[in-house]
């Protein structure tokens, strides 16, 4: 693997993701919102045998009594690099929300479903503390890209399953269901990664080394009820929350594929699903005005007054 100069991580999918998050990061940190934000960092919602799992807060430097909803920001680098340092969603707090961006359990310090059980724990960990932090706890919604993506769209379709939670880290009475996801070009079946990937592909997803194998804890192809379980698709069902996904059809590293194949499987379901392909764009939409104006919609219409999309045709 190369190592990024600037991430303290090898590199997951390629140094394509390093400048793709590297750019997610100088975004986030250049804009300068309208309201004045006040920002908790590490914050701990969960402790595993020792090991403190830390979300950040932001929120509106004004006090207020009124329970906004929260996003939540889940970050990519293939489930074994990124931070939630670099959080793009937080432009959400001029539109009337609370942002939360987390970490979670990487591949190389535990295999899935550690990832779904630790982002489950830091929405059950939002509710618990909804009213210190003038959170709306029946208004949750999740926001990720790549790893993140994949993440968020399991938040979506299993948020009810109990085989990928875990009560012992915590808030076991509250729930981990959310209630919109915005899902940036996450992977779904691991095992068609490969059948869809561009000539430009830097990498065999099926190869034992991959992300998506280091992920399972094996080679996917020789893993496949393992790769089922990682499988957002694997859970969709009619009560599921309306989704956003976004995804270029340039992307070298997930293949466009991988978003259809969720979109078709909520729309089939009766699910609210948007889905946007995005001529040209690769692995991110880093100064995509276009696509934040998707994204501040969907979760207004979701999340506040103006009541869900349509269920897409």
């Amino acid at each position: 693997s190369l190592m990024h100069p600037h991430w303290p991580f090898a590199c997951g999918f390629a140094c394509t993701l390093c400048t793709s998050l590297l750019a997610a990061r100088a975004l986030a940190d250049d804009v300068q919102p309208a309201v004045a934000v006040k920002t908790l960092r590490d914050v701990e919602y969960a402790n595993i045998d020792g090991s403190s799992l830390k979300l950040d807060l932001y929120l509106p430097q004004a006090p207020t009594t009124e329970a906004r909803p929260v996003v939540v920001w889940i970050h990519g680098g293939a489930w074994r690099g990124g931070d939630k340092a670099a959080c793009p969603a937080k432009r959400l707090v001029d539109q009337g929300f609370v942002v939360a961006s987390i970490n979670y359990r990487l591949s190389h310090q535990a295999i899935f479903p550690a990832q779904i059980q630790d982002c489950k724990a830091a929405i059950r960990w939002l509710r618990a503390n909804a009213e210190k932090y003038a959170i709306d706890a029946e208004r949750v919604g999740v926001w990720g890209s790549s790893a993140g993506g994949h993440l968020v769209a399991l938040l979506g379709t299993a948020g009810d399953v109990d085989a990928l939670s875990d009560a012992s880290h915590g808030n076991a009475d509250q729930s981990s269901r959310v209630q919109a996801v915005c899902n940036f070009f996450g992977p779904t079946d691991l095992l068609q990664m490969d059948k869809y990937a561009l000539p430009s592909a830097p990498f065999r997803h099926d190869a034992a080394d991959s992300p998506e194998s280091k992920l399972i804890g094996g080679p996917i192809q020789e893993n496949p009820d393992k790769a089922a379980q990682a499988n957002p698709i694997s859970y969709v069902s009619a009560d599921d929350p309306p989704f956003l996904i976004v995804h270029g059809d340039r992307d070298p590293l997930v293949p466009w594929q991988q978003s259809q194949l969720l979109a078709e499987a909520l729309r089939q379901a009766g699910v609210s699903c948007e889905f946007h392909r995005i001529e040209g764009a690769g692995h991110g939409f880093q100064g995509n005005t276009h696509v934040d104006t998707l994204v501040d919609r969907f979760f207004r219409q979701t999340l506040m007054e103006d009541g869900p999309p349509d269920p897409q045709p």
